[in-house]
């Protein structure tokens, strides 16, 4: 693969002018104040919808995830922190994978690139040697990577709120600082993938088929220029090893909008070919 840089380039008009609010006086400008706030709370859905395109805008964030489950009767987190290029959807994580429960063994952090279709990992353990890396196409996971990587593709975890089917406006709230909007809903899969970036919408369609239900609850926070700060999923999947299904809760928390977000894909002579071996 040919090494490349990417840097946030160019604007979002077009973005921009799909975002521009529905309701506008006669003389063309937009509601402000309280008819902004009441017009936002009056159509939740919509502004769901539109939540990708307010980080387009943005360019870029810094980003931490957190991702718990239960499993085995032990409850697991795994926490991410990086930056992300919401205009090329490329990302870099660092993520810390729990301690071994006997405390035995401590998990090197996993640098992860999240890239349109794929994931790229680094320090992935498994026989794969420490300066290699690996990559998996994301569309053929059976989650679609909102879940194996150990952290929600920030881009993916906003695009999965193109497919809210019913969502409501709880009021206001606070988010490291910034007075948000609070909504809470569901959203669906599937019909997140018809409207899904065409990097996301192979994942999304697997994830659709892959989880227990396409259905995904969620809490999503929107600053006063509609960009999600802060985004909550609960995901429901079949656990091969155990009855039942086990229920993962993934946190994407954005700030710092506009920081330099510069991803770098690795050349295919440093992706590991061999075979990855069993845990």
């Amino acid at each position: 693969m040919r090494e490349r840089q990417h840097r946030r380039t160019g604007t979002a008009a077009a973005l921009a002018a799909a975002a521009v609010g529905l309701a506008v006086c006669g003389t063309g400008c937009s509601p402000t104040g309280a008819a902004a706030e009441d017009a936002r709370a009056a159509d939740p859905v919509e502004s769901l919808h539109r939540a990708a395109a307010g980080l387009a805008r943005a360019g870029s964030s810094r980003a931490r995830t957190s991702m718990e489950m239960a499993t085995g009767g032990t409850r697991v987190t795994i926490r991410g922190e990086g930056v992300y290029d919401f205009r090329d959807r490329l990302g870099r994580l660092r993520v810390l994978l729990p301690q071994d429960p006997t405390g035995s063994e401590e998990h090197r952090p996993i640098t992860e690139l999240l890239a349109p279709g794929a994931l790229y990992m680094k320090n992935r353990g498994a026989g794969v040697p420490a300066d290699k890396w690996v990559r998996v196409d994301t569309a053929g996971l059976s989650d679609g990577n909102l879940v194996t990587g150990g952290a929600t593709d920030p881009s993916a975890a906003v695009e999965l709120l193109r497919g809210t089917r019913d969502a409501t406006y709880v009021g206001t709230a606070e988010v490291a600082g910034t007075a948000v909007r609070h909504y809470r809903g569901t959203a669906d899969l599937a019909l997140a993938a018809k409207g899904a970036s065409e990097g996301n919408r192979g994942p999304l369609r697997a994830a659709a088929k892959g989880f227990a239900t396409a259905l995904v609850p969620f809490d999503a926070y929107l600053d006063d220029e509609g960009r999600v700060r802060k985004v909550r999923h609960r995901f429901s999947f079949v656990n091969d090893t155990h009855e039942g299904t086990v229920a993962v809760a993934s946190t994407v928390l954005l700030y710092d909008f506009g920081v330099p977000a510069d991803v770098r894909l690795p050349d295919e002579d440093d992706i590991f070919a061999g075979r990855i071996a069993e845990r």
